[in-house]
């Protein structure tokens, strides 16, 4: 019964961890939207902004999650940075009926959300 209790409070934690990292991620995309429209930024600047807003969340999310699982943080964080990644892809795929940018912008998003989560267990 013990064990059961472990994975559900483990669930609980990664929950909370995911949802730290999407709130922070609304937060930073509406302060790019905002510099997108009072500077006019170039499209390849707001690219640059997207995949930090990204890493800066799955640092995050793995921080969270490695200071809260204080074990095998930066397996933690890694997976914490692997739920992130799912989840966007999911909605992409639900909003837009495919993936945009291609298979390589696929896989680099994926590296960039394992790493910054990773990180962030570490440094936790």
């Amino acid at each position: 019964m013990e064990k059961g209790k472990a994975y559900q409070d483990a669930a609980v934690r990664m929950i909370k961890a995911l949802l730290a990292s999407y709130i922070v991620t609304g937060l930073l995309l509406l302060v790019l939207a905002l510099l997108l429209y009072k500077l006019r930024l170039s499209e390849s600047a707001v690219n640059v902004g997207i995949i930090a807003v990204y890493v800066v969340s799955c640092f995050l999310g793995g921080f969270l999650e490695g200071k809260m699982m204080k074990t095998r943080k930066f397996l933690w964080g890694s997976v914490c940075g692997l739920l992130y990644f799912t989840i966007l892809a999911v909605i992409s795929l639900a909003v837009n009926q495919s993936f945009s940018g291609g298979s390589s912008h696929f896989v680099t998003t994926l590296a960039l959300c394992l790493a910054g989560g990773t990180l962030g267990g570490m440094v936790s």
